[in-house]
């Protein structure tokens, strides 16, 4: 009888101890936690050149949107650039790419592209199809035979369409995030068994397995590894020196969430206590390597000095065409505007991937082949609405959460790209508060 009552003791107390741990921890984080950058005049930046005379103005006004964004929404750092009529006119980082080694962001300082890589692997698609290497309304199977028939047929525009009822996974966690792919193929076992959730054309439904797929098919109708497909015929002609993907052999540049790092109980500790105690700091690392990935909320230092944790993202090689590019603003501003000048893709290629598909029952999804479609204005902020106009682009997330945005303003002739390294960035609105400053004509 005392026997249990002393055990019943214990357990009270183990649960009493734990409960102060996580309150004290909570408490800690709330008290302690602080502003990254509270005077936004302070913010680091550095930028490749200055702009030219006739972008003087927007450039000011563009540079002061971005240092109050980074200030009031915490941001550890960001790239921006901005293209026009075929040229690059701005480009400039700020803040930190990793915070506690201080690395500054640059303008060639990579981020990770996320799910916007569907754009990238969609202009592989285009190429294909002006080659006649395939069509949109190929089965799958055409290109792809080591995905098996399923109790309907799906086609290569329905992956691309995101309606193909291929499912996805959760988006923070997955079979994949823990396994190494040189082909995309080498996925499929983790996902092609599945039956369909949906007959194809019926739903829309993002599925970054779908997109595994479409990398699959275009290595496929290629007939050539696909990320040599991508240097050779996109990256290399576009001057995108700085884009590549996530590489299945080479270890993780976050250099979390790894099989190599060290048991999670020492590096606890070592990111509790060493390091806050500046024991076994960080080394500093080159200002190119992909910038440091975060994450708002709990996790290990330095949260508990700034409400982040990193974020832990394993290897996404599997992912290929679907989310395991990185890149910087300028090399996606140079996509933007080769796609809008016509020198990668045909005009007549580039407006059927970026046509909002339809369901079966003729309903618009507002998206089109791996692009998200808009309608916005360009008129500045506080003055009479303006002509409305179409924007193609994308927002990239990663883990769910936004983390990039490309905006290409076919009719204005302009581009805006904008990357951070923290997930649940509102860089959307950045992009187009910082593209209607470069499309006033006053301003530049």
């Amino acid at each position: 009888m005392e026997r249990s009552r002393s055990w019943r003791g214990w357990i009270l107390v183990s649960i009493g101890l734990f409960v102060i741990a996580i309150t004290g921890r909570w408490l800690l984080v709330g008290f302690s936690g602080k502003v990254l950058h509270p005077d936004p005049q302070l913010i680091p930046s550095m930028v490749r050149a200055d702009p030219s005379p006739q972008w003087t103005t927007a450039v000011e006004r563009a540079r002061h949107l971005v240092r109050t964004t980074v200030s009031e929404q915490s941001l550890p750092g960001i790239s921006v650039a901005v293209g026009f009529n075929g040229n690059v006119v701005w480009a400039e980082g700020f803040g930190w790419a990793d915070i506690e080694t201080r690395v500054p962001v640059t303008p060639d300082t990579r981020f990770r592209v996320g799910t916007a890589s569907t754009i990238l692997t969609s202009a592989a698609v285009g190429l294909l199809l002006e080659k006649r290497r395939l069509t949109l309304d190929d089965e799958i199977q055409t290109h792809v035979p080591q995905f098996p028939e399923k109790q309907w047929a799906v086609t290569l525009r329905q992956l691309m369409a995101h309606v193909g009822g291929v499912g996805t996974d959760s988006g923070n966690d997955g079979p994949l995030f823990r396994q190494r792919c040189e082909q995309p193929v080498e996925a499929l076992p983790h996902f092609a068994p599945d039956a369909l959730l949906f007959e194809p054309g019926t739903q829309y439904r993002h599925s970054k397995y779908g997109w595994i797929l479409v990398s699959a098919a275009v290595e496929g109708a290629a007939d050539q590894p696909f990320l040599a497909f991508m240097r050779k015929h996109i990256f290399q002609p576009l001057g995108m020196d700085s884009t590549n993907a996530e590489s299945a052999t080479e270890e993780n540049p976050e250099r979390v969430g790894e099989p190599e790092e060290d048991p999670p109980l020492f590096t606890f500790a070592q990111q509790m206590i060493l390091r806050p105690l500046g024991v076994g700091g960080a080394e500093p690392k080159p200002a190119t390597d992909p910038a440091t990935v975060y994450s708002p909320g709990f996790g290990p230092h330095p949260l508990v000095r700034y409400g982040l944790h990193v974020a832990r993202l394993h290897n996404l090689s599997c992912y290929a065409g679907s989310m395991a590019f990185h890149s910087t603003p300028s090399d996606l501003v140079r996509f933007g505007l080769a796609l809008n000048t016509g020198t990668l893709l045909q005009p007549a290629t580039v407006g059927l991937l970026q046509t909002s598909q339809k369901l079966a029952s003729g309903q618009e999804t507002g998206r089109g082949l791996g692009w998200e479609l808009e309608t916005v204005t360009l008129a500045d902020e506080g003055t009479q609405p303006g002509e409305p106009t179409q924007v193609a682009g994308h927002d990239g997330e990663l883990l769910g959460r936004r983390v990039m945005s490309l905006m290409i303003f076919r009719d204005a002739g302009i581009v805006v790209a904008v990357m951070s390294n923290i997930t649940d960035a509102d860089t959307s609105s950045l992009a187009l508060k910082v593209a209607r400053t470069f499309a006033q004509p006053a301003h530049r």
